[in-house]
């Protein structure tokens, strides 16, 4: 079961501010190479959905990383603020970006098959391969069971 809660967050130098309704209290990280690339390591995420309002979104910016995500970003400081599936809306908010999230728990890791070997984290988390993503992914947006292929 989980608790949705609203915490609020904005980048470095204060441009963008935003409140998000987490659905559950907890983050996980991506290591897939774009996300270690964007934030400089892990990508340390919590789950949102479409529950994200922004406060005035003139600095904020949005990259399109792929074909089915974005990224938003602070144009001003250039503050990692989410990563979002662009077919369904749900951002995934970068855990650095909330005023406190001390009360979170870490939870998973994905894309752990591209987790270079400099770095492991000790604790005991759901860990997900990049196909296991992709087939959940598919697997959600279908309403079915996604077949590799």
């Amino acid at each position: 079961m989980s608790v949705e809660s609203a915490k609020h967050g904005g980048c470095l130098c204060g441009a963008v501010r935003f409140t998000a309704t987490l659905r559950q209290h907890k983050f996980g990280v991506c290591h897939c190479g774009s996300c270690r690339k964007w934030a400089s390591g892990p990508y340390f995420a919590v789950g949102c959905g479409r529950q994200v309002t922004f406060e005035d979104e003139t600095e904020l910016a949005i990259y399109a990383s792929s074909e089915w995500a974005e990224r938003g970003f602070c144009r001003k400081c250039g503050t990692s603020l989410f990563y979002r599936l662009r077919d369904a809306g749900n951002y995934q908010m970068a855990l650095g970006a909330f005023d406190d999230a001390g009360d979170l728990e870490f939870a998973s890791q994905v894309f752990i098959d591209e987790k270079p070997a400099s770095y492991d984290f000790a604790n005991a988390t759901r860990k997900m391969t990049g196909r296991q993503v992709i087939d959940t992914y598919l697997a959600e947006k279908t309403g079915g069971v996604a077949k590799n292929g």
